[in-house]
């Protein structure tokens, strides 16, 4: 296979990507009118992208004046 190297393991963190994904694509094209999911399904996808990206209220980004390090704040709602 081309641009992989003999012996070349992807990592488990870049499989749980791969996988959690696709579980978005799928509800992308979903709300896009491309994909017929049930309301099953859907809840059952929303419920799994819940465990893999955190649900966020606001982000807060600050940095100081003199060009410190910038610190960023996640609040979950």
């Amino acid at each position: 296979m081309a641009g992989r190297s003999p012996g070349f393991r992807m990592s488990e963190e870049h499989r749980v990507k791969i996988k959690n994904s696709n579980i978005l694509n799928a509800l992308i094209e979903h709300v896009e009118g491309k994909r017929d999911m049930s309301a099953t399904q859907v809840s059952a996808g929303l419920g799994l992208l819940r465990k893999v990206m955190p649900d966020l209220a606001s982000t807060t980004i600050q940095g100081d004046e003199d060009g410190g390090p910038i610190t960023i704040t996640w609040l979950k709602s």
